[in-house]
């Protein structure tokens, strides 16, 4: 028997309406503060978060004789090809253990000592992306740098790399790991930025040491280890020079410089101290940990976003909130680029690495502990505040619609700036219609957008904005300074940092 067709338009209508409101619940309507709680329990549970990624990992303390001589030689500018930029001048803790600026200035800046906002150099910056955080370093377990060219062969989880595996890096060819990177990945990353000319080697360092490039970086740090230890063709180069007696008391030795001031245990004392910069004490943990007063009301609706409908979680996962992998974005694309193009003014990323067409624009998901004091974001720096960032992940194309390519510093901002990130928008696109992982297009409001923020500043662990937190790891007055080439960084205002 026939329904009338009233009563079947009626139903129809009735389904329609059921629909809808599944798949766009109302915004307004929050859940009650017992529920919001109770639904974020079981969120943790299911995700089996503890709130502290550190649990479980071999990390150093501040305290110990390495991380101890590794800070020195972190503030150092012996360490620099020039003299002129040291280790801390890219990755400050009073500057989120970054630099507080869009892409990184190294070597030949007006004023060395000078570091964050109003930081320059004469022609620009010539480092190509953002100084990531130094912070929770020891937690990464598979890649660092934002194109993952250091990478862990095992990835363990809570290894850092040091599973016996190995690690590659650019000193071996993709996908073969090199003997020489060290016992974790943050000492592999830190064979790196000395032999980078715009970032400490300088453009002079070296120059005459090689016609390679694995030749020059090689004989760089060779030279680097000789100048510190006052031995081979560099003895005599610094005066004074106290280096010996330092790595004798961190390494519990009385062999001579030519033994023990060795490039490799160079960077394994500065990568001590940055494994040793382990700030996971957030409201956040204390909140998965039991306390429910730990963070606001206002945060907790950001969390339920942030698990749920905003899809943030997606990427940004674990106690970490990262899942260490490689996503286009199409942050605006400023800067000088990393020899990428027709140009070379651009940079496709990850796939510079893999030379996989699915990963050109891609970056690694950057932690988000800490993220309050870690900006601006994005792999160059394009965003100033955590609220821009956020917008764009909600919806990159009106974001770049909306973004002031203006703005930038000609010193910073290729000419092709706004059309390499529309190529870049274009494989977020690509990779949508694929299905292959990136965001999409999320409609939040301001109120949710501002729960959201409030969520994210609650994985902030206090001493990281507090500089006598930080004091332990500042060599200041305090600290024995073995070659009177210490770095001693002020803010625009002359004031120390």
């Amino acid at each position: 028997m026939k329904r009338p067709l009233r009563l079947s338009l009626f139903l129809m209508l009735i389904g329609i309406f059921v629909l809808n409101a599944c798949a766009n619940p109302t915004p307004t309507t929050q859940p009650e503060p017992d529920d919001v709680d109770s639904q974020l329990r079981t969120i943790i549970a299911a995700k089996g978060l503890t709130g502290d990624p550190s649990i479980g990992r071999d990390l150093p303390s501040i305290d110990d004789p390495l991380p101890q001589l590794g800070l020195k030689l972190f503030y150092t500018q012996a360490l620099g090809g020039q003299q002129d930029s040291a280790c801390v001048t890219c990755h400050h803790p009073s500057l989120g253990g970054g630099d507080a600026i869009p892409m990184s200035i190294g070597v030949n800046a007006d004023n060395p000592e000078l570091l964050g906002p109003g930081r320059t150099r004469p022609d620009g910056p010539k480092v190509p992306r953002n100084a990531p955080t130094t912070f929770n370093s020891g937690l990464w377990d598979q890649f660092m740098f934002w194109d993952g060219r250091v990478e862990s062969k095992g990835k363990t989880p809570g290894a850092n790399g040091g599973d016996g595996f190995g690690i590659r890096t650019p000193d071996t060819p993709y996908g073969y790991p090199d003997p020489q990177a060290g016992a974790n990945l943050v000492e592999a990353q830190s064979r790196f930025p000395v032999t980078a000319e715009a970032e400490m080697r300088g453009f002079d360092f070296g120059a005459d040491t090689g016609n390679t490039l694995e030749v020059r970086d090689e004989n760089t740090r060779i030279r680097l280890a000789q100048i510190l230890g006052d031995y081979g063709a560099e003895r005599g180069t610094l005066s004074p020079n106290n280096w010996l007696a330092e790595f004798q008391k961190a390494f519990n030795s009385d062999q001579p410089a030519e033994e023990l001031v060795t490039f490799e245990n160079i960077v394994h004392a500065i990568g001590e101290y940055e494994r040793s910069q382990v700030f996971v004490d957030t409201p956040w943990k204390a909140y998965v940990q039991g306390d429910d007063d730990a963070i606001s009301e206002e945060a907790k609706q950001g969390a339920l976003l942030f698990f749920g409908a905003g899809n943030c979680s997606t990427c940004h996962t674990g106690d970490f909130f990262t899942d260490e992998q490689f996503h286009a974005l199409a942050i605006p694309q400023i800067g000088v680029g990393k020899a990428s193009g027709t140009y070379g003014d651009d940079d496709w990323g990850r796939y510079l690495e893999t030379q996989n067409p699915d990963d050109k624009y891609a970056f690694r998901t950057p932690s988000l502990l800490n993220v309050e004091v870690t900006g601006p974001y994005g792999h160059d720096g394009a965003y100033a505040t955590l609220e821009e960032i956020v917008r764009h992940h909600l919806n990159p194309e009106k974001a770049i619609d909306s973004y002031d390519f203006s703005q930038l510093d000609p010193a910073i901002r290729t000419v092709n700036a706004e059309r390499y990130t529309r190529q870049a928008l274009e494989q977020v696109k690509k990779n949508r219609e694929n299905g292959i992982k990136t965001v999409s297009d999320i409609n939040f409001s301001d109120e949710q957008v501002a729960s959201l923020i409030a969520f994210l500043h609650t994985l902030t662990d206090p001493c990281v904005k507090d500089r006598a937190c930080l004091a332990p790891w500042i060599a200041d007055e305090s600290v024995p300074d073995p070659d009177g080439l210490r770095l001693y960084a002020v803010d625009a205002e002359n004031n120390p940092l």
